[in-house]
């Protein structure tokens, strides 16, 4: 009878965790509080990994924060815009208030967030969180050896499938951050005077060491990181920058690379706008001119070899969505000199999505089938400065953080 008993217990858990795990993480996230089991059941390894598998990352929405242009002070307010159209909020403010403190958003990779300590602030710190399950954990940083900046740019390499492990039956998350340093390299030239060049150091920091270390590889680069920063591809991280190119660096084998984009700014009669981002694995780079919307991924990182996935005529655009847009040719046309602000504004690409603004309006457009929603109104935002804002893609995850 007590074997019965087991059996049948056993049977019901195994159907249990076959039904459950195959459900989105948003309803697994309240069904932990059904009992004691359910919750060890759902945070466990096997889980979280046959979930994964089975109905994978899918992209929730996009976190936004402004910055001011000339201040020194940071803006405490993060946005989230949600992707899903029923969603009772489109725009939820304040979701990082589980932290001790106000932060800014430095980097997202597959549910995880990476900011730091809100300027002015005495003992700044970094943090690694999942806004999912509210987790988060305080990393070191040697601030006693490189003064904070507002302007820091730190990426996340995370794989949950490869990089974690199970012991002792916790889940233990192994990570890295990737932090570019911007370098001043000077020296004499036998024929002129003294020169300068700048190059960017890559500091590295190992969930498995708890250690930051300068990396032996630098990248000789004088150009700045724009929009997208340290977008991560199988093992890779991506900086957008503003000279045509796109900054790579190999996690792993610790080895960077400038990659071409497609088309170089200078080959439009007005001024474009870019962005990065991920799909299928593959880095995407959007752009909008006057020419249109244009949408490449790359094939080949050593051979620079991109392939137009999707094109869009503004005028097509226009004619497709008369009830969102009027003029929108002529608007980006007029776009001559970097100090003008774009009237279109690709923001950021995740999952075939694409973050659009356009002049005072936010639009997510799906390229895989052509389509475009209002996601929200800049005031929605509680817009203090429009300047370049932090843009990343989130998406919901069980991944607890747990450190080794």
């Amino acid at each position: 009878m007590q074997k019965m008993k087991k059996l049948k217990s056993s049977l019901n858990g195994d159907i249990m965790f076959d039904i459950l795990s195959r459900l989105p993480v948003k309803p697994l996230l309240g069904m932990k509080r059904v009992s004691r089991g359910w919750r060890a059941m759902i945070s466990s390894f096997p889980f979280i990994k046959s979930q994964m598998e089975k109905t994978g990352l899918s992209l929730t929405g996009f976190i936004f924060q402004e910055k001011f242009q000339w201040c020194s002070d940071d803006i405490k307010t993060v946005s989230h815009i949600a992707l899903d159209s029923q969603s009772s909020k489109k725009v939820l403010h304040n979701v990082f208030d589980f932290l001790p403190e106000y932060v800014v958003i430095l980097a997202s990779c597959d549910g995880l967030v990476c900011c730091r300590s809100c300027f002015p602030c005495s003992d700044p710190s970094v943090y690694l969180c999942n806004p999912s399950n509210k987790e988060w954990i305080r990393i070191q940083w040697p601030w006693h050896k490189l003064k904070p900046s507002r302007n820091e740019s730190i990426g996340i390499a995370f794989d949950f499938d490869s990089d974690s492990r199970k012991e002792c039956n916790e889940i233990f998350v192994k990570f890295k951050l990737v932090k570019l340093q911007f370098c001043l390299d000077e020296y004499e030239d036998e024929d002129e005077d003294d020169d300068e060049e700048w190059y960017i150091e890559f500091h590295v920091y190992s969930s498995e060491t708890k250690e930051w270390k300068v990396s032996s590889e630098v990248c000789h680069c004088d150009h700045n990181l724009i929009k997208n920063k340290g977008v991560h591809i199988g093992g890779v991280l991506h900086w957008l920058t503003d000279g045509d190119q796109v900054l790579s660096f190999d996690v792993e084998k610790e080895l960077a690379l400038l990659i071409s984009v497609p088309v170089p700014a200078f080959e439009f009669s007005t001024v474009p706008e870019a962005c990065i981002g991920d799909h299928n694995g593959k880095l995407h780079y959007v752009l909008v001119s006057e020419i249109g919307l244009h949408v490449w991924y790359l094939e080949d990182y050593y051979e620079f070899k991109w392939t137009l996935k999707h094109f869009k005529d503004l005028d097509e655009i226009e004619r497709e969505y008369p009830q969102f847009f009027l003029n929108l040719k002529n608007h980006v046309s007029q776009r001559v000199s970097m100090e003008s602000s774009p009237w279109m504004n690709p923001l950021g690409f995740k999952d075939g999505v694409l973050l659009l603004k356009v002049c005072a309006t936010l639009y997510l457009y799906d390229i895989d089938n052509n389509k475009i929603s209002h996601a929200c109104y800049v005031q929605d935002l509680s817009p203090k400065s429009m300047h370049d804002p932090t843009v990343f893609p989130h998406c919901l995850s069980l991944f607890p953080l747990k450190l080794a």
